[in-house]
């Protein structure tokens, strides 16, 4: 219990980083590592920023680098349960002593320097130095915002991966797709690869003025094809008369495979160790089939870009009156849209709050967002909401709005 407490207590102090305003620039996490021995150059980096799908395409290509031998480290961010999903190292995530370990090793520098970190800047310099420890082969970067000025963005890729771009953080990246492209083009540097799902032109002429050896997957695969099957709840894909029956399901989720496979193809991995691979890939809330019967799916559609996606998948296969959604989102989301996107998939939607959320509504503060009032009603209890949603006994219900959400869902749910 003691240990418990003190993990506790080190990620309190480690959160409250947070409080530090973002400030953009890389002097910070640069004299950190500095400090460090410079761990960042340790290991070959493959780098993903995008507005979607960078989780979905991290996650694939460590599972085939894994399953073709090699030591792999994989940073991705926010976490859904706990801090320790950040920082995982041949499929197991980081200890809480190596958090202890770590984060004590980052701290002394920082009082040392008297350098004002953020949060996320003392939790990649920790990643760094933890994966240099681990003699990782390959380290997966998830940028964490934009790309340019984001504390991943200190080193020298092999790959570059820009998933997609669309309108996000507009206070910090710009109000445009091109200006938002460029800021993501920034980790691009003297890579020499760069990969990208993305048809438009705005985002194609950000890329190229960063570089010259690029391909843009949704060219290069055109004639590939897919199938959602909603009795396994797999993305049946074909590229080149072959099949992958790759574990994410959902329409884009055939471009994250896409992505992935150009990354793993360009290191070589052989066509089999991708195919077995594809099969075994796991990345919780995203479509995750979080109970069979009922049907219970959550996912982390958080921006009206992930809604639209979800409710691409859910009309292929359900009716509007065989879906329940139970919903919070964020106050800086477009929430009058993305109450209207669900709406086309359902006539039964609950709303709910995110408790200890500074940046989450009540229940009640949605409610009144919404256009439809007749399809909507709100519970500020996540877990009696979620009782609630499935007291519909609808054929299929949906959680979604924020990881947030889902988060204390699964902590209500789990015990």
């Amino acid at each position: 219990m003691e240990e418990k407490m003190h993990i506790d207590d080190l990620l309190e102090e480690l959160y409250a980083y947070s409080m530090f305003s973002i400030r953009l620039g890389l002097d910070n996490i640069k004299e950190i590592c500095k400090y460090l021995g410079n761990p960042e150059k340790s290991y070959k980096v493959i780098h993903i920023t995008g507005t979607n799908g960078k989780g979905s395409v991290s996650t694939t290509v460590e599972r085939i680098l894994l399953d073709a031998g090699y030591k792999i480290g994989k940073y991705t961010s926010p976490h859904i349960l706990k801090f320790n999903e950040r920082i995982i190292f041949n499929d197991k995530y980081i200890s809480d002593e190596d958090v202890a370990k770590y984060y004590e090793r980052v701290k002394k520098i920082i009082d040392e320097h008297n350098i004002q970190a953020t949060f996320f800047e003392v939790t990649t310099a920790m990643m760094f130095d933890y994966f240099k420890d681990m003699k990782a082969d390959y380290v997966i970067l998830e940028a964490g915002m934009g790309g340019r000025y984001d504390a991943t963005n200190i080193c020298d890729n092999i790959v570059s991966v820009i998933t997609n771009v669309s309108l996000e953080h507009t206070e910090y990246l710009g109000d445009t797709i091109y200006k938002i492209a460029k800021e993501k083009a920034g980790i691009i540097k003297n890579c020499p690869y760069t990969i990208f799902a993305d048809n438009n032109p705005d985002v194609k002429k950000a890329i190229e003025e960063a570089t010259d050896k690029y391909v843009n997957v949704l060219e290069k695969y055109k004639d590939s094809t897919y199938k959602l099957d909603f009795n396994t709840f797999l993305t049946n894909i074909f590229i080149d008369g072959n099949k992958y029956e790759y574990s994410l399901f959902g329409d884009y989720q055939y471009k994250n495979f896409l992505c992935a496979y150009e990354v793993v193809k360009y290191l070589g991995v052989d066509e089999n160790i991708i195919k077995e691979a594809a099969k075994k890939v796991i990345w919780q809330c995203r479509f995750e089939v979080y109970f069979k019967n009922p049907l219970v799916i959550f996912d982390g559609a958080h921006n009206l870009a992930g809604v639209e996606e979800l409710i691409k998948i859910v009309k292929q296969h359900f009716s509007k009156d065989e879906v329940t959604v139970l919903v919070s989102i964020l106050k800086d989301k477009d929430r009058v849209s993305m109450f209207r996107k669900l709406n086309e998939i359902s006539s039964n939607i609950v709303l709910t709050s995110i408790p200890d959320n500074p940046r989450a509504s009540t229940a009640k503060e949605l409610y009144d967002y919404v256009e439809n009032k007749k399809d909507f009603e709100y519970e500020e209890d996540p877990i009696k909401a979620y009782n609630l949603a499935l007291s519909k006994k609808r054929k299929l219900t949906i959680c979604c709005g924020s990881f947030y959400i889902l988060i204390k869902l699964k902590e209500g749910l789990n015990g």
